[in-house]
């Protein structure tokens, strides 16, 4: 047999064995046709959804301009309430602090006798140099302002100042430290008030005969204020010295004071306490407590009122009956209450210690309007 004649049949036979992919795919599934049928509706939706995408891009960036401009407004709104609070708070603080005025120099003199020195122990003396500090510090604050001199300054008193309180005293204002006696800082105290700066009539001078215009001026005149004399002080003249003991001794030295001032012929007095108020225990006050009774006197002219705001709760003084106090609210003058409140007790003086020290730096370095707790170590030169 020829070759010719075999092809065909091989043909055949390779035909028989591979028959097309066609005729071979067995037919889809139900499955499969709808999956090609989601297949075929995703591709349709594409351009749909690039759409929808876009507009809630927009719609998301629209809607944080709307919030950031919401934002905005309310941020204004808080700030503008936050400002007139604060607006309206220090409005309020403004109102609340006390005005002060312009201090009102007066012709009238308090010297702090300080020639007690070697009378005192340490302790004491740390006390005298609180109160001569509180002292100056009240006389500094106040609105009708006497002239200050310390006297007798030297010795154990001095090298505390200068050592201790840093020598804050030589930035003082308005107050002298004389190395002699206190009649030498009398005749200083003297020639300054007949001075150009000696002061004026006002406060509680206001209504004084004395004028700075008389045509002789006012001899010297010094007062010495103990509480042993046996008279009592009604009134501060203009172009007086009184003069304060500057001593702390625990009452162990009775009498110290109103002798000195008879040794020197000097006129003594005492502050009426016993005229106003009833004790409840002794009346010998603090040298800082004596200036700043005489200096609430020169402001309100009334003895009562100055005992009441100075003279300490602790020793639970009342104003006695009949005794009137001016009445700020009112115009005259009014009966004053017993106080019903029988706690009038004040914690009692603790010796100074280093606390009291920095307190009283406080007081020189910055003259605060609530100057530091008063000294309440009584005094042989304090009055009654």
């Amino acid at each position: 047999m020829s070759n010719s004649s075999r092809v065909p049949s091989v043909d055949r036979e390779v035909n028989f064995a591979s028959p097309s992919r066609e005729q071979s795919q067995p037919p889809l599934s139900k499955n499969k046709l709808k999956k090609l049928r989601r297949d075929q509706a995703w591709e349709e939706g594409r351009e749909r959804r690039k759409e929808l995408r876009k507009l809630k891009k927009e719609q998301k960036k629209e809607k944080k301009r709307a919030a950031a401009a919401d934002d905005e407004h309310t941020l204004a709104t808080e700030s503008t309430i936050v400002k007139r609070k604060a607006s309206d708070d220090a409005e309020a603080l403004e109102a609340k602090k006390p005005k002060y005025e312009k201090a009102t120099q007066l012709p009238v003199s308090f010297v702090i006798d300080c020639g007690f020195d070697d009378l005192m122990l340490d302790g004491e003396r740390k006390s005298l140099a609180s109160q001569i500090t509180r002292s100056y510090s009240d006389n500094h604050k106040a609105s009708f302002r006497s002239h200050l001199s310390i006297s007798s300054f030297g010795r154990h008193l001095k090298e505390r100042f200068d050592t201790v309180l840093s020598g804050h005293h030589h930035n003082w204002k308005g107050v002298k430290f004389v190395e002699g006696d206190f009649e030498e800082a009398a005749r200083q105290a003297h020639k300054h008030m007949m001075g150009a700066h000696g002061g004026s009539h006002a406060g509680a001078f206001a209504n004084n005969k004395v004028s700075s215009e008389a045509t002789e001026p006012p001899e010297l005149e010094v007062v010495y204020l103990t509480s042993d004399s046996p008279d009592i002080l009604t009134e501060l003249r203009p172009y007086t010295t009184y003069v304060i003991g500057g001593l702390v001794d625990k009452n162990r030295h009775k009498g110290i004071c109103y002798k000195r001032a008879m040794d020197r012929g000097v006129e003594t007095a005492r502050l009426p306490i016993s005229d106003y108020m009833q004790m409840a225990s002794r009346s010998v006050l603090a040298t800082n407590h004596v200036v700043e009774i005489m200096l609430r006197w020169l402001e309100l002219g009334d003895w009562g009122k100055a005992f009441l705001e100075v003279v300490p709760k602790r020793k639970g003084g009342v104003l006695k009956d009949g005794v009137l106090i001016l009445d700020e609210t009112t115009e005259g003058a009014k009966h004053d209450e017993p106080a019903r409140n029988g706690s009038l007790e004040e914690p009692p003086m603790e010796e100074p210690s280093t606390k009291e020290q920095t307190l009283e730096k406080a007081v020189v370095e910055s003259h605060q309007p609530n100057p530091p707790p008063r000294a309440e170590n009584a005094g042989k030169s304090d009055e009654e």
